[in-house]
């Protein structure tokens, strides 16, 4: 479902713009728009400000709630913990270990290309 690929290359935009944090990045737009968009933009922000970098992958198991032509919504239970926050110079930041932790998006085609509007990562321990 082009939907979900949307929202895995969202994550993936993600993951790579995290590990060198830049929030001008234009690869964040690729596959996210508006407040999803926004969001990740802040976190980016933050943690160029933190001069902290995350490092590794998180895993994702995302299942589609609702579809109709033009907007699809996910649920995701994300296993993050691959995927931590790391100091500039290689140090793990803090003894905070990763965790599973829901994920809810809406994707939206728009112009022919399906986009992320809506992203929200709850709490550690969520899923």
């Amino acid at each position: 479902m082009a939907a979900l690929s949307a929202y895995r290359s969202m994550w993936a935009d993600l993951v790579a713009v995290s590990a060198a944090p830049d929030p001008e990045a234009k690869r964040l737009g690729d596959h996210a728009t508006g407040g999803a968009l926004k969001l990740m933009q802040f976190g980016v922000e933050k943690l160029e400000r933190e001069k902290a970098v995350l490092k590794g992958d998180p895993r994702l198991d995302p299942a589609v709630l609702t579809a109709s032509g033009t907007r699809v919504t996910v649920k995701d239970c994300v296993d993050g913990r691959n995927w931590l926050a790391y100091t500039r110079d290689g140090k793990l930041r803090d003894d905070v270990p990763g965790s599973h932790f829901q994920a809810d998006a809406t994707v939206e085609r728009k112009d022919g290309a399906w986009k992320v509007s809506h992203f929200y990562m709850h709490e550690a321990g969520s899923c």
